[in-house]
């Protein structure tokens, strides 16, 4: 062997076993199973199995195809059909939604390790090029109106919704990094924080920062305020116990700071009206942990240890969950939740929040950030929430509740 040559990758080695997929049969037997008329698995285990149904899976086929080359069906150098969108497309879910290993679909859709982890990346970076900029974004007005409805009618007037931060272990973390990227886990992790609402739509998601990092940590580098501190967000204008406020504000865990923006539970609670506003916030901020639980069980692949080597890849696995999980919800809304409680939910049609693009004053800017980390304004909404929870709830759950 010449040491002093460069060796050639990809292409045909010479002494390389050529393998003959049969893509044809192949495919013939995935649209046998689950596309033709009648198919083979019905609707429901579709759904099952793909995370979606069938057609929300099918436009994304469309869409994906229509944006990337990659999926188009092509003939290869010896004049032999490549892989269909829909084969493609149907891999590159199965592989988010078990997070096996990519030479176990091998067998099964006759695809090899290689092209089946270029086809999982594809389809994570065109999910993202085409769906990340109506998927991966926070309410729109009237979005957020009907947002702020229903969670009043749970107790809490002016609540957007609940956040939190997840940590996914990353297994093949270089070892020069391990140090920053472990932290109470014991093991390397990436840490996705997000803000969720009762029918587990994601509309806030920063995901990145090294698993040394905690909540605080996390959000001091989280732009969640940065529209809020610019003037480009819906106005709220809500009264709680008598007082007016006019920030909406997230249901947070005890570790984040007290600021008007937050509301946290009361530690140690004492007083029967303590108690029973602890057992309500801690219930609606369950929220975004069963958004965690959801799509953690829906895709597979960020449920197990990370086995890539590239933080920028996990990112973009990451985002593209995020961003199928809210396609999911939004396309089987009508399925779990009344709707009468999701009229305003326009989608793509719903007018921006603002046409105003003004850069703030650094003055104002100031003034604003100061207003959503006062605590003054925190204790006050706690102390006012506490009083309202208690005028709802008190009389049903105290020592002399009628059974």
């Amino acid at each position: 062997m010449d040491f002093g040559s460069k060796r050639r990758w990809g292409g045909s080695v010479p002494g390389h076993e050529v393998k003959k997929r049969k893509r044809d049969e192949i495919n013939e037997q995935i649209m046998g199973n689950y596309f033709n008329d009648p198919p083979l698995y019905g609707d429901g285990l579709f759904r099952r199995r793909f995370r979606m149904r069938k057609s929300l899976f099918l436009r994304i086929v469309d869409e994906v195809s229509a944006r990337n080359s990659y999926f188009v069906q092509k003939r290869n150098a010896s004049g032999d059909k490549g892989f269909t969108p829909i084969h493609k497309c149907l891999v590159a879910m199965r592989m988010l939604a078990y997070g096996g290993s990519a030479d176990g679909l091998d067998d099964t859709y006759a695809m090899a390790e290689t092209t089946v982890i270029d086809t999982l990346f594809e389809f994570v970076e065109t999910v993202i090029d085409l769906y990340e900029k109506e998927y991966l974004r926070p309410p729109r007005a009237r979005e957020l109106e009907v947002i702020l409805r229903q969670n009043e009618a749970r107790g809490f007037p002016g609540m957007i919704g609940s956040i939190y931060c997840m940590h996914w272990q990353w297994e093949n973390c270089p070892s020069s990094w391990a140090g920053m990227y472990k932290g109470h886990k014991g093991k390397p992790t990436v840490i996705l924080e997000a803000v969720a609402t009762q029918d587990l739509r994601i509309w806030h998601a920063i995901f990145g920062l090294p698993g040394s990092h905690n909540d605080i940590n996390v959000l001091q580098r989280s732009p969640i305020f940065d529209e809020l501190a610019s003037g480009r967000t819906p106005e709220v204008e809500y009264w709680v116990n008598g007082n007016p406020y006019t920030m909406g504000y997230y249901l947070a865990d005890k570790i984040y700071p007290n600021w008007a923006t937050f509301v946290k539970t009361v530690s140690a609670p004492a007083s029967m009206k303590h108690k029973v506003f602890a057992s309500i916030q801690e219930s609606c901020r369950k929220d975004v942990e069963r958004t965690f639980g959801v799509l953690r069980k829906k895709f597979k692949i960020i449920y197990n240890p990370a086995r890539m080597w590239s933080h920028k890849k996990l990112n973009g696995i990451m985002r593209a969950c995020v961003i199928l999980h809210n396609m999911v919800i939004e396309d089987e809304r009508d399925i779990y939740v009344n709707p009468e409680d999701t009229q305003g939910f326009e989608g793509a049609d719903d007018p921006p929040v603002s046409q105003n693009r003004d850069v703030p004053a650094i003055d104002k800017l100031i003034n604003t950030y100061n207003c959503i980390k006062s605590k003054e304004t925190s204790t006050q909404l706690q102390q006012d929430l506490i009083e309202h929870i208690w005028g709802l709830y008190g009389a049903s759950t105290g020592p002399f509740a009628t059974r």
